[in-house]
């Protein structure tokens, strides 16, 4: 019996040994779980910390304080590709004046490309008014654009006295052009201009925009102005030169005034060398095309393109010196292209000193293959000239004063506006 109850004993000893192993490894693999836990939720705290405090405004000037890791400073003269800029106020007829943006961009070093295949990336420019804004083309003796030419390699006269250069850039505009296109050639002629007219549609960049004009004895418009390149595109291709045209324009034709579909112009004499009679009208032509650009926005190049064999009669309504001085006083340049007898090289017509004075170029074109060469041309040189401006000394209303623009490089040949008239004051 002693023996048997002291191997109960020794039994119940065992068994209680073994509930408290098991008790303390339950105990200790529950603490081991709870650090593991412990240990996870720290870690997902310090993910959740961010790792740079938020901004926050500045207790005396109350602007937010941003992250320069992150700062995308926008430029300022940024704008939608088809939305205009506001429009300034009026100026005193006197010019354009580019934005900060394009001074800072001239300050980095850019310069206008030489014969750029296409059309370089425009961005709108916001003007003001007191500036008399000379754009200016230089040569050399072979006809190639010069691009690198620095501002202190310009100088600028008014009147004969040397101005301060108070602004030099090399940003391109966006143009507004009129092409002006002689409706009554020589049929030789007019199929050249015909089958070359789909190339002055593919010269224009996306912020450009065009209106397109015939003229023999009146202006006739035939589209309004877009920036639309296909609707100019199909518009010329449906052109037919010598005929009828059907306009596409806000306004009324300028057909001259009838009764009961009769004229009622006077009948006007018509002039020309030998039996051959001159019925076209280019200064009535030309001013007519500047009436439609003297209202486009301050800050585009406003540009006349002209095809025209240059004949002209004798019985304008407006005068050269009347359609010049329009051209100045709204900063309009004229680019020509004549075609035809090779001898107008060598005779300063109206087409010649409409393109010197306003600033424009004169080219001149016997072929197909030459006049789409010269379409892209004009409209790159147009677009990417060098702008000088300077502030003139109280100008008054209606006064024309000089321009001389000069350059220190030697050879070089310098296109741009010989003068300006000083429109009324806003």
């Amino acid at each position: 019996m002693l023996q048997d109850g002291e191997r109960l004993g020794r039994e119940n000893m065992k068994s209680g040994l073994m509930l408290l192993i098991a008790a303390a490894a339950l105990a200790t693999g529950t603490i081991l779980v709870q650090a593991q836990n412990s240990q996870t939720q720290n870690q997902q705290d310090q993910q959740n910390l961010p790792s740079k405090p938020n901004p926050t405004p500045s207790a005396q000037t109350g602007a937010t304080k941003p992250n320069p890791a992150n700062a995308n400073p926008p430029a300022d003269d940024q704008a939608a590709p088809e939305q205009a800029p506001p429009a300034p106020s009026a100026p005193q007829g006197n010019g354009q004046q580019p934005t900060q943006g394009a001074q800072q961009g001239t300050q980095q070093g850019g310069q206008p490309g030489q014969q750029a295949p296409g059309p370089r990336a425009q961005r709108p420019t916001r003007v003001q008014s007191n500036l008399v804004l000379v754009p200016v083309t230089v040569k050399n003796s072979r006809g190639d654009i010069i691009g690198d030419l620095r501002r202190d390699e310009f100088r600028l006269f008014e009147d004969g006295k040397e101005q301060p250069v108070a602004l030099f850039t090399t940003d391109p505009y966006p143009l507004s052009v009129v092409v002006l296109l002689d409706n009554d050639l020589s049929s030789k002629l007019r199929d050249q201009v015909q089958k070359s007219l789909d190339s002055i549609a593919g010269g224009l960049g996306p912020l450009d925009e065009a209106a397109l004009m015939l003229y023999d004895e009146f202006p006739e418009p035939v589209l309004d102005f877009t920036k639309n390149t296909d609707v100019i595109m199909t518009k010329l291709q449906r052109l037919r030169l010598g005929g009828t045209v059907s306009g596409d324009f806000g306004g009324p034709m300028a057909a001259g005034p009838t009764v009961n579909n009769q004229s009622q112009l006077p009948e006007v004499p018509t002039y020309g060398k030998g039996d051959q009679a001159v019925n076209k009208d280019m200064d009535d032509a030309v001013h007519a095309a500047a009436e439609l650009l003297r209202s486009r926005g301050k800050d585009r190049r406003k540009i006349i393109f002209l095809i025209s064999d240059g004949q002209n009669s004798h019985h304008n309504k407006w005068t050269f010196a009347q359609t010049r001085e329009l051209l100045l006083s709204a900063d309009i340049s004229v680019y020509t292209v004549t075609v035809g007898t090779i001898l107008l090289k060598h005779e300063p017509g109206h087409m010649t000193r409409y393109a010197t004075d306003t600033g424009g170029d004169a080219y001149f074109a016997s072929k197909q293959n030459e006049l789409e060469r010269l379409y892209s041309g004009m409209t790159e040189e147009a677009r990417n000239q060098y702008t000088l401006a300077y502030v003139p000394v109280q100008p008054k209303a209606g006064e024309y004063h000089s321009i001389e623009v000069r350059v220190e490089r030697p050879a070089l040949h310098v296109n741009a506006r010989q003068g300006y008239f000083v429109g009324p004051k806003p």
